[in-house]
């Protein structure tokens, strides 16, 4: 595999580890209805969904892993590649619980608008679906997290992750086809090596392989350069009181960051799933080495 081809399937396994927690319509109820990290992603009408544009394809990307690994889920698959494309990024390690169960059919699919949305729609408001639709970010972005039992930090915090990757326009209709920072120039990953990618899509940040705390720095700069994005519901986690107090701490500190990044992300990779057994599995550190991390590293040799 290419390494454009590893960066792609980081890039998947961030966004599919999100999306798929995403799906989740209540903190609580009977799996699998309850949506969640199942992986239902996999099925049609889903993977189709407009939020899951440009994801079919890198999907595909961790087949050998399943391959290799069959007695892995996919749903702990998805969940292990977003957690230490994180950390091999330079972000926080995330104590990821395994042992999820796979949705098994396209019955099982979430239905479509529970995701959040950067900006109002044509009707002026935000929202895919009437639970969560609102005509102000800061209020969107509340009903999509609130019903999932998450707060204002954990938003804020969740929010951070744009500090990693792009958006493309031919797939949500964010951003510019291509810019100073995607246009195939140079870009170093968190090792200190140069980066090989597709050139293609808007980045938050100058330095979108790396994680960190720039999403915090850039978004409040006025003299942020132009071509990087911001959009309405990343302005906002400056502009609204509640938020605000958390993104000026993250800003400050990236170690407040990562901390409250990484507890957010875990708790949004349980969200709804359904553990075999039911406490799930801890791998503990360096005792068992990561077969994603194996998998990526033949890729790249």
């Amino acid at each position: 595999m290419k390494a454009s081809s590893v960066l792609f399937v980081a890039a998947f396994a961030v966004g599919s580890g999100h999306v798929g927690a995403f799906t989740v319509p209540r903190p609580a109820g009977e799996w699998p209805a309850a949506g969640g990290a199942i992986a239902s992603i996999r099925f049609s009408p889903e993977i189709e969904h407009g939020a899951n544009a440009g994801l079919a394809g890198a999907a595909k990307l961790l087949d050998p892993v399943k391959e290799a690994f069959p007695g892995v889920s996919y749903a702990d698959i998805f969940q292990m590649a977003s957690a230490r494309a994180i950390e091999l990024a330079g972000g926080p390690k995330i104590g990821v619980k395994y042992g999820r169960v796979d949705a098994t059919d396209a019955k099982q699919c979430s239905p479509e608008g529970n995701l959040p949305d950067a900006e109002a729609g044509p009707d002026g408001k935000y929202g895919g679906s009437p639970p969560m639709e609102d005509t102000t970010p800061n209020g969107h972005l509340r009903k999509v997290f609130y019903r999932m039992g998450l707060n204002d930090e954990e938003i804020v915090a969740l929010s951070g992750a744009h500090t990693f990757g792009r958006a493309y326009k031919d797939r949500s209709g964010l951003g510019a086809e291509k810019t100073k920072f995607t246009d195939g120039s140079k870009q170093m990953r968190s090792d200190g090596k140069e980066a090989k990618y597709t050139a293609g899509g808007s980045s938050w940040t100058e330095k979108w392989l790396i994680f960190d705390n720039s999403y915090f720095t850039t978004i409040p700069d006025p003299n942020a350069d132009p071509e990087l994005l911001k959009l309405s519901t990343d302005k906002t986690v400056f502009g609204d009181d509640g938020f605000k107090v958390f993104a000026e701490k993250f800003r400050d500190s990236q170690d407040d960051f990562f901390e409250s990044y990484a507890k957010a992300h875990k708790k949004l990779s349980e969200l709804g799933s359904k553990f075999e057994p039911t406490d799930g599995i801890t791998l503990e550190s360096n005792a068992i080495e990561d077969p994603l991390e194996m998998k990526t590293r033949v890729y790249q040799d």
